[in-house]
């Protein structure tokens, strides 16, 4: 079982990277995780400029199998049990891979959120897209244990 994370940028913060590398490590005894580090855009660029060109930097790190599940603050949420039915279903398609995907501090470009298969938010509020890491990869921990039936979710 094999999930893709693309994410644009380095983590900035030692508390989100020392909650990044936590949870991976939790979640790499589920799955085979390949994680993608983007470059961000300069940043002397406008805001839209810097969309733009990270959003062409993600496109071309995509491939053909990848099943995109792109986070964004307009994006369908949903629970932990759902999130985990909904990974359980990604990860038996033979054919695709999922692949979560992040932007940097200004979120996706259009290109980059159209060629989303699915798009999901963390809550209704606008969450820094370092923390949105930590978040994502707790929820999948969080998803896989469920899944498992680990006692680490209680509902």
């Amino acid at each position: 079982m094999r999930i893709r994370l693309l994410f644009v940028g380095k983590l900035k913060e030692s508390f989100t990277r020392d909650g990044c590398e936590h949870y991976l490590g939790k979640l790499k005894r589920f799955f085979t995780v390949e994680q993608t580090l983007l470059k961000d855009a300069p940043a002397k660029l406008p805001a839209e400029e810097k969309k733009r060109a990270e959003g062409e930097t993600i496109l071309k790190a995509l491939t053909p199998k990848d099943f995109v599940i792109a986070l964004d603050e307009h994006g369908k949420e949903c629970t932990s049990r759902q999130l985990a039915q909904q990974l359980t279903r990604w990860i038996e398609d033979p054919s695709r891979t999922p692949c979560f995907l992040i932007g940097g501090p200004f979120g996706l470009s259009e290109e980059a959120k159209n060629r989303a298969d699915i798009t999901i938010a963390l809550g209704k509020p606008t969450w820094p897209h370092e923390l949105c890491r930590v978040m994502l990869l707790e929820q999948l921990y969080r998803a896989a244990s469920i899944n498992k039936g680990l006692p680490y979710h209680h509902d």
